[in-house]
């Protein structure tokens, strides 16, 4: 946990994981699994063009996978009813 890049997609992994195990415990999930795996290799790669200087690059890919997250998995924002 060196740069900016480490802790942002730290969090950003870390609400994603969250949300994971919170719809997972439901019921009938309304996720499958793999719908996952794109926002978290998402937070892999954005970290290591991070590391590696091309901040922009990260940038989008970072709000990329927030985008993702909230068009595909329908994430509910209390703050937005």
């Amino acid at each position: 946990m060196e740069t900016v890049w480490d802790w942002l997609t730290v969090f950003a992994f870390a609400g994603l994981v969250t949300l994971l195990l919170q719809r997972s415990s439901e019921e009938e999930p309304r996720d499958k699994l793999w719908q996952y795996a794109p926002p978290a290799v998402a937070c892999a790669v954005a970290n290591y063009a991070g590391n590696e200087g091309m901040h922009v690059l990260a940038g989008g890919i970072l709000m990329a996978a927030v985008v993702y997250i909230w068009m595909v998995l329908k994430v509910e924002i209390p703050w937005t009813k």
